[in-house]
Formats: structure tokens, C-alpha cells, sequence
């Protein structure tokens, strides 16, 4: 079952039981998906634009949150959290950042990345293989960290004036 008949399903269900928060955050994600859809003229999309879909509004919703909170309007802050619950269980499980900052190791050995110019070519192959799994502001501050953590390493090496 995809992705998207799996939310129209879940619609139905939170009709019949009167969940007015989830009601709204499946509306507004078969909202996106269909508006998606329509671009190229198809009923439904694949499954990873989905979870782009899902993951945008979550990300949204988020930053809804935050900003709500800074205005002191805790009740829309509470509805936009409520939201991204509802959102969340179509997503695949996300990395904790123990997880991320071991990829991110193995990504730049393996990119052979040894400078903070190498963060585009980090980030690209780390997007395409963390997609959905990761926040990119979690992966890139991370990367940043390490080719940090690289370059000092390099110029603090006992024994060698680089000076």
C-alpha cells in the first residue's frame, strides 16, 4: 500500500472518530501531494516525493511552532506540535545524531573531503543517502564540525610548524 492511499485511509478514519488535528494535518498533506500530482498531469505521485511532501510540512510546522512560541501564542504552537505527530509516523524512523555523525565520518573518508570547501560534495551524497532519515541543518552543522575537526587536526599536528 502506498504512501498516499495509506493517508486517504487514514483520513476516513480520523473523519469517523472526530480528530479535528489529525483531520487537518492528513487535509493538508493530500492537499500537497495532489497539488504535486497536477504539476504533471498524474493521480498519484511515487512515494519519495511524498515523503519530500511530508517532510517539508513537517519542517514547517516546526518552524510555525517556534515562531509562534517566541510570540508567546502557546495555544497555536500546541495545535501546529499536534500536527506534526499526526505527520511524523509516515516518515521512516530518523537517525539519532550519534547515528548521522557516524555517517558523516565514513562520508568524508569516503569522499576523501579535507576542508570546509568540501561541504557541498558532504552534503549532496549525505542528502541523497539520508533522505528523510535526517534534518539537513542536523547533517550539515555536523558535517561543518568534522572538516572543523579535520582541519585542526591537520594544523595541530606535534612536530610540525605550519607557521
Amino acid at each position: 500500500m502506498t504512501i498516499q492511499i495509506k493517508i486517504n485511509n487514514d483520513i476516513k478514519k480520523a473523519m469517523k472518530a472526530r480528530n479535528t488535528d489529525q483531520l487537518a494535518a492528513l487535509r493538508a498533506a493530500k492537499s500537497a501531494i495532489m497539488l504535486e500530482a497536477t504539476k504533471d498531469g498524474i493521480s498519484s505521485v511515487s512515494d519519495d516525493v511524498v515523503l519530500n511532501i511530508i517532510s517539508k510540512l513537517v519542517k514547517q510546522r516546526n518552524d510555525s511552532a517556534h515562531i509562534y512560541n517566541e510570540q508567546g501564542r502557546k495555544d497555536l504552537a500546541q495545535d501546529e506540535l499536534n500536527q506534526i505527530n499526526y505527520l511524523i509516523p509516515y516518515l521512516p524512523k530518523q537517525l539519532k545524531e550519534e547515528e548521522i555523525r557516524v555517517l558523516v565520518q565514513e562520508a568524508i573518508i569516503e569522499l576523501k573531503a579535507d576542508s570546509l570547501s568540501d561541504i557541498g560534495r558532504c552534503m549532496s551524497y549525505l542528502t541523497n543517502k539520508l533522505k528523510g532519515r535526517a534534518d539537513g541543518k542536523i547533517i550539515s552543522s555536523i558535517v561543518r564540525n568534522e572538516l572543523n575537526n579535520i582541519r585542526i587536526y591537520v594544523f595541530k599536528q606535534p612536530g610540525k610548524n605550519y607557521f
